[in-house]
């Protein structure tokens, strides 16, 4: 099993997945609302889009505007169920299990708060690593 911190570094070398920003907008967004709102709708796109062993419209039904957590699902590969089964080894076909979609929602988290740490780069830039 790999950590939070080694997912996103895997990910910073896709050229597709690094490409997502938060933009000032959406980084004004999470600030505004505060880091529990925002978890609470991940836990609800997670469940709502992710969950189902067969999700409606799976490999088109997250957007990638309209909610910071859309573009971290995205960023992260949680998108749909045939991302998370190249990137993560997650079953097709088996729904989600509590403590999995706790992992995603974490990983979501943890993208964004990033993004957020990142405030000082310009949009577009790398995001700083975080040190644990």
């Amino acid at each position: 099993m790999q950590t939070i911190d080694t997912a996103l570094e895997k990910l910073q070398r896709s050229k597709f997945r690094s490409s997502f920003r938060l933009t000032a907008a959406e980084k004004a967004y999470v600030e505004a609302k505060g880091e529990e709102t925002v978890r609470r709708h991940a836990e609800d796109f997670v469940k709502s889009k992710l969950a189902a062993a067969f999700p409606e419209n799976d490999g088109r039904q997250t957007p990638t505007r309209g909610h910071p957590v859309f573009k971290a699902m995205h960023a992260t590969a949680c998108c749909c169920r045939g991302c998370l089964n190249k990137w993560y080894r997650v079953e097709k076909g088996v729904p989600l299990s509590e403590e999995a979609q706790k992992k995603i929602v974490a990983l979501l988290m943890a993208w964004i708060r990033r993004q957020i740490a990142d405030r000082d780069a310009p949009e577009g830039a790398q995001t700083k690593k975080e040190t644990v």
